[in-house]
């Protein structure tokens, strides 16, 4: 017995060596003069798009869509106002033609109007018009002026005054391994732009919700590349909220030199100062690109490490191309 428990105790002993092993050596993706752990260096564990996160995305475009072609109502107008999967709805318009599927979309806008990072709105406007996807839907019948469709697919019910746009197939993305993620990547991707907004003008995102950046296929961005979203700790001194953490104290009580951060913005100490635009920048989560427009690009989140915020930036990830 005690020669098995001797056993037992090597083999355990071995394992771990190994284990630690692994989790501190560099391997070739590793920057000479760093250490690869899971603090610097995670593992992904990637959540892939599915087909109704590609076709229900939403996107924002440069030009608004031409909206002569809209959803006039549908087989129970007025006394239902929002028609969903297996639903008859009304085509307005011109072009239509039996068995033609189009896509519904909804152009958007903010009833809140509050700026998730300074000068969002100018952003916004500059980049587009944004656009939630609703449904698709297949002509059947044409009668007067109307063409009588069926909702073969919904994401959100189908409102009267939605617009309808020739329907197109889109790419879907392939499965991904896991890959080492390097938390402090230095800059220097050729392709880089800023989260503009989240879908539903949500602020802060995580694990498998969309969103939209502000670079395209003009930029060579395509379907299937990962980007990664960055923030450094100057954002934080631009938020009216996160800032004030930067004015509490930082200290213990005991330590003889109290630590302050950078004097000429807040109280100064009579220990090191901390120079907030030295710190590191960080990357914050991994994004796959699900569609693209000539100058935006519709991501959604595969990984993060914390939330991810519009005004982040983001950059093409060569290391998962």
């Amino acid at each position: 017995m005690k020669k098995i428990g001797l056993l037992l105790l090597l083999v355990a002993t071995a394992t771990w060596a190994q284990s630690a092993a692994d989790g501190n050596s560099a391997d070739s993706t590793t920057p000479q003069g760093t250490i690869s752990t899971s603090a610097n260096f995670p593992v992904q564990r990637v959540q892939m798009p599915t087909y109704a996160d590609v076709y229900c995305a939403g996107f924002i475009n440069r030009q608004t869509l031409p909206d002569a072609n809209f959803v006039a109502g549908g087989l129970q107008t007025p006394g239902t106002t929002k028609f969903v999967k297996g639903g008859v709805v009304y085509l307005e318009g011109a072009g239509y033609s039996a068995g033609a599927q189009y896509e519904i979309v909804r152009a958007l806008r903010d009833i809140n109007e509050y700026e998730m990072f300074p000068g969002q709105r100018k952003l916004l406007k500059a980049t587009g018009q944004p656009y939630e996807v609703v449904g698709r839907v297949r002509v059947i019948d044409i009668r007067s002026k109307t063409a009588v469709a069926q909702i073969e697919y919904s994401c959100d019910p189908i409102n009267p005054g939605d617009t309808a746009i020739p329907f197109a197939e889109k790419a879907m993305v392939a499965f991904h391994e896991p890959l080492r993620f390097d938390r402090f990547l230095p800059t220097g991707s050729k392709v880089s732009g800023r989260i503009v907004m989240g879908r539903d003008f949500d602020s802060e995102l995580g694990t498998g919700q969309k969103l939209y950046f502000n670079v395209g296929s003009n930029q060579g961005v395509k379907v299937g590349d990962y980007f990664r979203a960055v923030r450094n700790y100057e954002a934080d001194l631009n938020d009216p909220v996160d800032s004030l953490s930067f004015k509490a104290a930082i200290s213990e009580d005991t330590q003889k030199k109290q630590p302050s951060f950078d004097p000429h913005m807040f109280t100064k100490g009579n220990g090191p100062v901390i120079h907030v635009r030295d710190l590191p920048r960080r990357a914050v989560g991994e994004i796959v690109v699900i569609g693209t427009t000539p100058t935006t690009a519709t991501g959604m989140i595969v990984f993060a490490m914390e939330d991810v915020h519009a005004g982040d930036g983001v950059e093409l990830d060569e290391q998962a191309q």
